[in-house]
């Protein structure tokens, strides 16, 4: 036994390096995704998808590598996914596995880009010919806010700055540098911006309380869920919800605001001798007929980017509760809710603020000016 014992110690003390050095020696599988074009398409036909009752294309293609380590390779495999034709350009997702150095082609995505850019010329174009130097001051803040989502908040989140506070900071930026490029720096745009910061601060607060009485977890959605892996839980999620809420809010939010402040500018030019308060009154008398119009469309707009989820769950058994509970749909309604009642407080706020800084109160009687105009129209309508 004690032989056994010693043979089986010393079998022991010499594998086990051998067998660390084995696990120390594992080769991870390498990937980069490269665009290639079809060459040929040598093969296809309709058969059912593995797995399901669901009819699918396959397609034998033939591509060639345009670049990465194999540029100009031709390789061969098989697409269920993209359906592409003879001469388009695709990513290829291109896999080596470490210990057996096989190699293995899928298709990735279609290359879009030059639809992309199409659609932007488009864009552009319209902007400059129709809005003239009003449209080129709004693509110019229309750039600067894209710049700053993508170098201010998104590397701010990712680095561990509080979402909430990072969407505000980044908001307000946004903010102040869209109406004051688009609008000038003028009293009218100040008082937007004014009315607008002070929104976003409500709305903020209202979607705090909303997220946190409502548990949500901020993981209603696959992209959500592979945020947290890929960060190994150190994003905050559930500010991430917050923050997108205020984010989506801001540009219907802008169009509110701006047009408040210069509807009472308006009407304070029209007609100087009415009092603030009939400014008020007639500006919110505006900013009504804005806030159904954008309401509806606000709702519509998420309705649409959900419409495949929608089907999805209308296809299915549950009842409307239930559908309505889970976390994948209660986020949206509250996103368009709280984005609502943030679009419906931006008119009495941006008004109420629009007319004490642009509304001088008038010295002059206003029966008096009412009596004068009066007289003039009698005046001109005898002289017809």
């Amino acid at each position: 036994m004690k032989k056994f014992s010693l043979i089986s110690l010393v079998s022991f003390l010499f594998i086990s390096p051998l067998f660390a050095h084995a696990q120390a020696t594992i080769i991870q599988d390498k990937a980069e995704v490269v665009k290639a074009q079809v060459v040929h398409i040598t093969k296809e036909e309709n058969r059912i998808i593995p797995g399901t009752d669901t009819p699918g294309t396959f397609q034998t293609i033939q591509a060639k590598i345009l670049e990465g380590t194999q540029t100009g390779k031709v390789v061969t495999f098989t697409d269920d996914y993209l359906n592409l034709a003879k001469g388009e350009i695709f990513y290829l997702n291109h896999t080596t596995e470490g210990q057996s150095g096989i190699e293995m082609y899928g298709e990735m995505d279609v290359y879009r880009i030059p639809t992309i850019l199409l659609f932007t010329f488009i864009f552009v174009a319209l902007v400059l010919l129709i809005g003239g130097i009003q449209g080129l001051r709004g693509l110019l803040s229309l750039i600067g806010s894209l710049l700053l989502i993508t170098f201010v908040l998104l590397p701010g989140i990712l680095h561990g700055y509080p979402p909430v506070l990072v969407s505000i900071a980044v908001s307000s930026v946004i903010i102040v540098l869209g109406s004051y490029i688009t609008h000038g720096f003028n009293k009218t745009t100040s008082s937007a911006v004014l009315g607008m910061i002070i929104t976003v601060l409500f709305t903020a607060g209202l979607a705090f309380w909303a997220v946190h009485m409502g548990k949500f977890t901020g993981q209603g959605s696959d992209e959500a869920v592979y945020l947290i892996l890929n960060s190994r839980g150190h994003i905050d999620v559930i500010g991430i919800l917050l923050g997108g809420i205020m984010i989506g809010v801001l540009g219907v939010l802008y169009d509110v605001s701006i047009g408040q402040a210069i509807s009472v500018e308006e009407l304070h030019h029209i007609a100087p001798h009415i009092p603030r308060s009939k400014i008020y009154t007639r500006a919110i008398r505006i900013g009504r007929e804005h806030i159904g119009a954008l309401v509806n469309t606000l709702a519509i707009a998420y309705v649409g980017a959900s419409l495949p989820l929608l089907l999805l769950f209308y296809q299915t058994d549950s009842s409307i509760s239930q559908v309505m509970s889970r976390e994948v749909f209660a986020s949206e309604i509250i996103r368009t809710l709280v984005g609502s009642i943030g679009l419906v407080m931006a008119v009495p706020i941006t008004t109420f603020l629009a007319v004490i800084m642009l509304v001088k109160v008038q010295k002059t009687n206003d029966t008096e000016v009412i009596h004068k105009e009066a007289e003039a129209l009698k005046h001109a309508e005898h002289h017809h």
